[in-house]
C-alpha cells in the first residue's frame, strides 16, 4: 500500500501545512503549475512524481514530463496538467485515453476539485484543483488517498484556506 499526496496549481506558492498533511505520504504528485522553487521543496521531502504546467518555464521542462505514465500498487496512472475530465478530455489525449485507458487519471489546470469515474473507461479521474494563490478558485486544495492492490481507497479532501 502506498499513501499519495496529490498537488497542482501551486503557481509558485507551498503553503507550509502542504508538509503537514502530505507528512505521512510514501510520495507526492504534483499535477503541473509548479512555478518557482515547489519542485525542489517537495522532492527534498518526499519521492515527487510531476509533469510540467502551462506556466512552467524551462527548467521545470526539462526535469518533467507533458504526460507521465506509471504503475503504483498494480494501478495503471496517467498524469497530465491539461487533460480534460470523462466526457470532456481534450483533443490531444482523447484518442489515447479512448484506446487505452489508464485505471487513474489525473489532470490539473482548471482550479476546480472533481473526483469522478468514467463508468464507460472504467477509470477514475482525479484533479485536486489549485493550492496555490493565484487563479480564480476560491479555496486552495490539496488530496491524500492510498493505493493497493489496482484500488483508491481512503481519499481525503483537504481544504488549506481562502487564497
Amino acid at each position: 500500500m502506498k499513501t499519495i499526496g496529490l498537488i497542482s496549481d501551486t503557481h509558485g506558492y507551498l503553503d507550509p501545512a502542504v508538509f503537514k498533511h502530505f507528512e505521512n505520504c510514501d510520495e507526492i504528485w504534483h499535477a503541473g503549475d509548479f512555478g518557482p522553487d515547489v519542485a525542489e521543496a517537495l522532492a527534498n521531502f518526499k519521492p515527487l512524481r510531476g509533469v510540467y504546467g502551462n506556466i512552467d518555464d524551462k527548467t521545470i521542462r526539462l526535469q518533467y514530463p507533458e504526460d507521465l505514465k506509471f504503475e503504483c500498487e498494480q494501478l495503471s496512472v496517467w498524469m497530465t496538467h491539461i487533460g480534460g475530465y470523462p466526457d470532456k478530455y481534450t483533443p490531444r489525449i482523447k484518442s489515447e485515453i479512448y484506446t487505452k485507458p489508464p485505471g487513474l487519471f489525473i489532470s490539473g489546470h482548471s482550479h476546480i476539485v472533481k473526483v469522478m469515474p468514467d463508468k464507460k473507461l472504467n477509470l477514475l479521474h482525479i484533479n485536486p484543483g489549485a493550492a496555490g494563490k493565484h487563479g480564480w478558485h476560491q479555496v486552495r486544495t490539496l488530496i491524500r488517498f492510498c493505493v493497493s492492490e489496482e484500488k483508491i481507497h481512503t481519499l481525503a479532501l483537504i481544504e488549506l484556506g481562502k487564497r
